[in-house]
């Protein structure tokens, strides 16, 4: 199927529609995320098993995880010394402190301050071709139309799920 095609996504859809796993299973177009909430410090992690049937669905439809892709996040105080690392038959999976997830950065203590950085350095770089813009003498109403269209969508992308979390500090960095 050619990418981007009607017919693509439908396919796409079709093929991973059977794909299950006992945990939360969220799937986007070519990613698939296995969360697990793990009521207390004492509690057993299962995600092992999940990821053990993600693999076998895998398997049996000819499919395999890209390791070098596939990266595992524990966010909390949960001890992860004593959690055994995720394997496949390619590699073992990397555990990492921050992860970007459908644009926004993460981190294992949910600071946010990993995806405020990001964020202003992105629309830093733009309010530069911004001011490239208004040198060049492009109109002003031209100019607000540029930042509302490109600079602004990157400061408040998803902010109804961070921007009650943040700090001062980080409110201040976007301001």
């Amino acid at each position: 199927m050619p990418q981007g095609s009607r017919l693509g996504l439908l396919s796409f859809t079709v093929l991973i529609g059977d794909l299950r796993a006992a945990c939360e299973l969220y799937k986007f177009v070519d990613d698939t995320t296995l969360s697990e909430l793990i009521p207390s410090t004492g509690s057993v992690s299962n995600m092992s098993s999940y990821f053990t049937s993600v693999l076998t669905w895998t398997a049996n439809n000819d499919m395999q995880i890209n390791t070098s892709k596939t990266k595992e996040m524990i966010i909390g105080s949960i001890d992860s010394i004593n959690l055994s690392p995720l394997s496949t038959l390619s590699g073992t999976v990397e555990r990492v402190a921050t992860f970007k997830l459908q644009g926004i950065h993460l981190d294992t203590n949910l600071s946010w301050s990993v995806h405020i950085n990001s964020i202003t350095s992105k629309a830093s770089k733009r309010l530069y071709f911004l001011k490239q813009l208004k040198r060049a003498g492009v109109p002003q109403n031209q100019l607000i139309h540029f930042y509302t269209a490109v600079i602004r969508p990157v400061l408040e992308y998803t902010a109804s799920v961070w921007h009650h979390l943040i700090n001062r500090t980080q409110a201040q960095q976007l301001e």
